[in-house]
């Protein structure tokens, strides 16, 4: 039986896919901990999880006080 999918793979997964479309491109700016988890129906600590994923990944990039982009390079 197929386990499922922990929501912050879920989320990080998501975000990824919207970076590799160009849906999300080098620049843009993430919604924040508070709106992914809104979004997602999640704890902050799951979507800060994601992110911390994703920049594991080198795909996105964190300014203090400013927010989260998605990395210039982010192996597209």
């Amino acid at each position: 039986m197929p386990t499922a999918e922990p929501p912050y793979r879920t989320i990080a997964n998501d975000l990824t896919a919207k970076i590799k479309s160009g849906e999300l491109k080098p620049g843009d700016k993430l919604p924040s901990t508070r709106e992914l988890a809104e979004a997602y129906g999640v704890h902050m600590n799951t979507a800060s999880r994601a992110l911390s994923l994703l920049h594991d990944r080198e795909l996105i990039t964190g300014h203090p006080g400013r927010g989260t982009y998605v990395a210039e390079r982010s192996g597209q």
